[in-house]
């Protein structure tokens, strides 16, 4: 009757996880992942900078703070385990003005709340570690690393065992007291004893397929990035300090398992969820991102930082100053556009952004509804998480 005991949707790193989890504590369940792409982590995995985040930003007792912080030790682990390209480069976050050094000194004291090791570093400190980088105070992490996640995926969702077929969109949804059956568009039907949905960009819909309201919207935040012509201008990883009010880091320097160097991103809303190019309209994915009052109070509540980052999106010379503020001998000729990404940011309908990852459990369903950076980091233990949900659906 059943074709496998637990469905995954979404072959992003989260579900290549979760099948990976499954397969490790509970052997011999049949798992089948179904991904609309032709293959792995084409969205947000596979469309951000690789950093393996050490979890110092996040709320102490949050499961951001302590899945990032136990998840980048696991990544690099994995990634040592199965010979997968990897680095761990420490970062620096550095502070440009005086009005930024209580938020550097108040993530120092988070960093050791979540046993995260950090060292405060004065002016010429940071000319060791970054010679062309400049600032008035900074802390080094030395657990933040660099890694490609995207085979990552690829590798987990091997290591899994799972069934996997690509080119499979989720159409329908028909969940049952005795388990569900999902559709794809080739008018194939996948019957599972549970369902895990693991979607990203479009958890929310998928989970209204199911018959649950997730009482949070995906409004889509494009992430531009350029790339440094004269990459040799950085060694390793330079962030700003960030603002608490918002989920995003800032501008910031990357260098990459392929030695290129990563600036951004700017963050800007996106007319699509998966809107990569800055002209690109799906009407249906920007209807819906209206029609949600969330989306009208986050603008409403926050326009003048959505007015800088648009202000960078439009004006290469904008992004430029960011960028300077940290590495002055920048200048618009060393920046060169580089693929965009999109983030899957959860949205309650009083316009709060849904800060820390968010798992919730229907009938005979487990939807991941919020799983931005550092979900990426913090994949292997989201994913024992997750698999932990979805099993006690089976057995129970």
């Amino acid at each position: 009757m059943f074709d496998c005991d637990i469905l995954v949707i979404g072959g992003g790193i989260i579900g290549a996880s979760t099948a990976y989890a499954l397969s490790r504590a509970a052997p011999g369940t049949r798992v089948v992942v179904l991904e609309k792409e032709a293959g792995p982590a084409r969205h947000q995995t596979g469309r951000n900078s690789g950093v393996i985040h050490s979890g110092i930003y996040y709320r102490p007792g949050s499961l951001k703070a302590r899945y990032a912080a136990r998840g980048a030790a696991e990544m690099v682990k994995f990634c040592a385990e199965y010979g997968l390209p990897h680095e761990v480069t420490g970062k620096l976050i550095v502070a440009t003005d005086r009005s930024e050094l209580p938020r550097l000194h108040a993530l120092v004291q988070r960093g050791r709340e979540n046993g995260i090791p950090v060292r405060e570093l004065g002016p010429a400190q940071i000319s060791e570690f970054e010679p062309q980088v400049r600032g008035i105070a900074a802390i080094h992490v030395g657990t933040t690393g660099v890694c490609d996640y995207g085979a990552v995926t690829a590798q987990l969702a091997e290591a899994s065992g799972a069934e996997l077929r690509y080119g499979a969109r989720v159409t329908a949804v028909d969940r049952r007291p005795w388990g569900v059956a999902v559709r794809t568009a080739d008018g194939s039907v996948v019957r599972a004893r549970a369902l895990v949905n693991c979607a990203g960009l479009h958890c929310d819909a998928v989970a209204r397929l199911a018959g649950d309201e997730p009482g949070v919207r995906i409004v889509p935040f494009r992430g531009e990035y350029y790339e440094l012509t004269r990459p040799g201008l950085v060694r390793g990883l330079v962030y700003p300090v960030p603002d608490p009010a918002f989920p995003f880091l800032g501008v910031h320097l990357t260098r990459g398992v392929d030695g290129g160097v990563h600036v951004g991103p700017n963050a800007v809303p996106a007319a699509a969820r998966e809107g990569y190019r800055r002209r690109q309209v799906d009407p249906r994915d920007l209807a819906g991102t209206l029609a949600w009052p969330g989306s009208w109070r986050i603008a409403r509540r926050h326009w003048r930082y959505g007015a800088g980052e648009l202000r960078r999106s439009l004006s290469k010379r904008a992004f430029t100053d960011a960028v300077r503020r940290l590495l002055p001998a920048v200048d618009a000729a060393d920046l060169r556009p580089a693929p965009a990404g999109v983030r899957a940011q959860a949205v309650l309908r009083d316009g709060t952004l849904v800060d820390d990852f968010l798992i919730r459990r229907g009938p005979r369903t487990v939807h991941v509804l919020n799983a931005p950076s550092p979900a990426a980091t913090a994949s292997l233990p989201i994913g024992r998480e997750v698999a932990r949900r979805a099993l006690a659906l089976v057995e129970g």
